[in-house]
């Protein structure tokens, strides 16, 4: 055992947390638990306080991800259902007609790894990496500016202790985001009903992947053939797929911009600051309503209104161009219309989880921009055909822009090489610069400028 003489400030601190979690604090650590929107749950609460002990007694460096996948695929567990054999097989079947369908309007790269059935609990645990990824930003501000207010509101005579405990209180800080974020993945994996059914790269390259409970759930009161409904979703989660596997530069983009985007979150210190010093731990409901709200996150800056307008486009690029391909694969469906509508509904309505996500990165999964975008690939196909079409995400280059969706004629005659249909304006302007240009004095020559007869020498 260690000394107390030769014990230091960190050590203090450690003990003092250890004190808190165990029970032997006058603040209740549950209703802190409750402030950061996590579950009432007895068993949830004993997880918790095992894993900021743990983070506690932990001296290393960074987010220990690890919780946060434990606590999602305990969600997706708890109400796993089983699914029948029948139903399994008759996805199976899906994915296979899906493929032969695409391959008749689309010009992408097939996948060689063959699509996946999985549970909610498997989804959760092949999804996490990359959430982690997207959330890493937002959690290592959020350390920061707790540590932060910790430091600058402590009193003079506790600084000595709070100096060599910044490290322990990031992991306790980090454990707690770690925690809200399996619990928003854990509540994600009851609602997705494929791999790619958030818009953006979760799953392994290559990989596609359908949740056959939640397809089941998506099909409940729709009074539509269920055979119908698993192609469906099977062609629009394979051609997601097929994309980001045909588009190999397009994967990396998009978790970087994300990345880049969240990056640029902070946290209002001021706004902490203040609640921290009215904080009363026996009604917390002020601070949980700050969280849950997202009024701790202060408003864009130029910076990241910039980044979030090119993800934007990107992801209602990728979602448009899938929709247009899906609608084109499954027109012999004789219920594909009530099932698309059924998805844009589901898109446009999203979730609680997709809502708490949302507040705890800033950032909006399903694109503003989507029907614009479609139609853009709409018109694109009708004009130069598929193939031409997919050969626009060869690379990032030559992708289409936020202007291209606005005026996708001109990206066709750019496309066609044909001059662009002039509006009101456009042809104007060209009249009066014909007007000018005939007032215009001739130059050169072997006679007076402007002189009848009076030409140019070549």
């Amino acid at each position: 055992m260690t000394d107390d003489s030769q014990r230091g400030p960190e050590d203090e601190f450690r003990e003092m947390l250890r004190q808190f979690l165990s029970g032997d604090s006058e603040i209740d650590p549950a209703q802190l638990a409750g402030v950061a929107g996590l579950p009432d749950d007895p068993a949830f609460m004993a997880r918790l306080m095992s894993q900021l002990q743990n983070a506690v007694d932990s001296s290393g460096d960074g987010i220990d991800w690890k919780v946060a996948t434990e606590q999602a695929v305990a969600a997706g567990t708890r109400s796993a259902v089983e699914t029948p054999a029948a139903d399994r097989a008759a996805l199976e079947q899906a994915f296979h007609v899906a493929a032969l369908w695409l391959d008749d309007v689309t010009f992408v790269s097939e996948l060689t790894v063959a699509p996946r059935l999985v549970t909610r609990a498997e989804w959760s645990r092949l999804t996490m990496p990359v959430w982690s990824q997207l959330a890493e930003p937002v959690a290592s501000s959020i350390a920061d500016s707790l540590t932060g207010v910790l430091r600058d509101q402590a009193p003079e005579e506790m600084q000595s202790l709070l100096a060599g405990a910044s490290q322990v209180m990031r992991s306790v800080g980090g454990t707690l985001f770690a925690m809200q974020l399996g619990q928003v993945v854990g509540q994600l994996s009851l609602e997705v009903v494929s791999g790619g059914d958030v818009g953006i790269p979760l799953l392994d390259d290559q990989q596609a992947a359908i949740l056959p409970q939640n397809v089941a759930a998506f099909g409940e009161g729709l009074d539509i053939e269920t055979d119908q409904i698993q192609i469906y979703l099977a062609v629009r989660e394979l051609a997601h797929a097929r994309l980001f596997r045909h588009a190999r530069w397009l994967r990396l983009h998009l978790i970087s911009s994300i990345r880049e985007f969240a990056q640029g979150i902070s946290i209002d210190t001021e706004r902490l600051e203040a609640l921290a010093v009215d904080f009363d731990p026996s009604s917390p409901d002020e601070l949980r309503d700050a969280m849950a709200s997202g009024a701790l996150i202060p408003p864009k800056s130029d910076e990241q209104l910039a980044a979030l307008a090119r993800l934007e486009t990107m992801l209602a690029l990728i979602e448009g161009w899938v929709d247009v391909v899906t609608a084109e694969a499954t027109a012999r469906l004789p219920r594909s219309g009530a099932i698309a509508e059924t998805v844009r509904r589901r898109r446009a309505a999203g979730g609680p989880a997709e809502s708490a996500f949302s507040t705890l990165v800033g950032l909006e999964l399903r694109p503003r921009r989507l029907r614009e975008a479609a139609a853009m690939w709409s018109a694109i196909t009708e004009a130069v055909g598929a193939e031409r079409r997919d050969s626009l995400w060869s690379h990032p280059d030559i992708v289409p822009s936020s202007e291209d969706i606005d005026d996708p004629q001109g990206l066709i005659a750019r496309l066609t090489d044909a001059e662009p249909a002039l509006d009101d304006v456009d042809r104007a302007i060209a009249e009066l610069l014909d007007d000018t240009s005939g007032d215009r004095p001739h130059e050169g020559g072997d006679g007076a400028a402007g002189e009848p007869g009076s030409s140019p020498e070549r």
